[in-house]
């Protein structure tokens, strides 16, 4: 099996599990996966197509610059750039962005802050902070329509080899060293959204109570 292919199938059973969950609704996020570092390449999910699906058209190889070497009439997802970025400035192996209603509701309810910042909850050891009461920060940037502009405002909270990013009523984008460690923390980040959003409405609930 070749590199591209060992990429191929990774990101491919990433995609199924996270399918599953629901987390692509009306054909939103995408995916990427690097595959080589010199030049960089990496695929990422077709524009348009059903996630729930699997075909051989699901993914295409594009360059550094998220522009498809061969596209065979596909063109890549509309937010490439936001990947392009991840790989341009770390040394990051695959990313992922979904649209769930948690973490629309969470980029809402926190959007004018510009951060949401979790303490003590014990998923957080999942993002490689093992102290007591650690805590994690997540960025809010404003959900630009033109993507250039969007993918601009993105780089600026792009530094580490892990990291997460909520565009405010649109969705996050995570990024780890392997496919493993990207799916481990996108799933620690929307655990920590629902248990914040239900932790809300209870204490809403009892105001009001």
């Amino acid at each position: 099996m070749s590199l591209l292919e060992e990429r191929w199938k990774e990101l491919a059973d990433v995609k199924r599990e996270l399918a599953v969950r629901d987390w692509f609704p009306g054909t939103s996020g995408n995916l990427a996966i690097k595959v080589e570092d010199h030049p960089v390449t990496f695929l990422v999910t077709a524009s348009g197509k059903d996630k729930r699906k699997e075909t051989d058209e699901d993914f295409l190889l594009v360059d550094a610059k998220g522009r498809a070497i061969h596209s065979n009439g596909l063109k890549p997802s509309a937010e490439t750039l936001l990947h392009v970025e991840i790989y341009e400035k770390t040394n990051a192996g695959c990313s992922l962005h979904v649209h769930t209603v948690d973490n629309n509701v969470i980029s809402e309810v926190y959007g004018d802050a510009g951060e949401v910042t979790f303490q003590g909850q014990e998923i957080i050891k999942a993002l490689g902070k093992w102290e007591e009461n650690a805590s994690v920060t997540v960025p809010i940037i404003p959900n630009y329509a033109d993507i250039p502009h969007l993918a601009e405002t993105f780089s600026r909270y792009v530094s580490e080899d892990t990291g997460a990013i909520l565009i405010r009523n649109h969705g996050i984008t995570v990024w780890g060293k392997n496919a493993f460690e990207a799916k481990k923390y996108l799933e620690a980040f929307e655990f920590l959204f629902s248990y914040q959003l239900k932790l809300l409405n209870l204490n809403l609930k009892s105001v009001y109570s």
